[in-house]
């Protein structure tokens, strides 16, 4: 039962970044301090939602081939969230 709960919550991670793209086409989404406050909130969460779906997948051993798919793709997002922080920073 537990395992069905965390493949759901890891695909629910997988699909909530996406989330930003109808977000954006706001006046307001687009301007400075709004904007920079939404893309670190998103970086934050796909980066929590990478390390979340990588220790489900070592530590709980739950290796099905949604989890594979998820692990990838959260994966990318954590590596993507992490590059958006860098070039925030510079």
């Amino acid at each position: 039962m537990i395992n069905k709960f965390l493949n759901t919550v890891s695909v629910l991670m997988m699909l909530v970044p996406w989330t930003i793209l109808p977000l954006r086409c706001f006046e307001w989404a687009l301007k400075s301090p709004a904007a920079e406050i939404m893309i670190s909130c998103y970086a934050a969460f796909m980066i929590f939602s990478g390390i979340f779906t990588i220790y489900i997948y070592v530590k709980r051993n739950l290796r099905n081939n949604l989890m594979k798919v998820c692990l990838i793709v959260n994966g990318l997002y954590a590596v993507f969230g992490i590059a958006a922080f860098g070039l925030m920073g510079m």
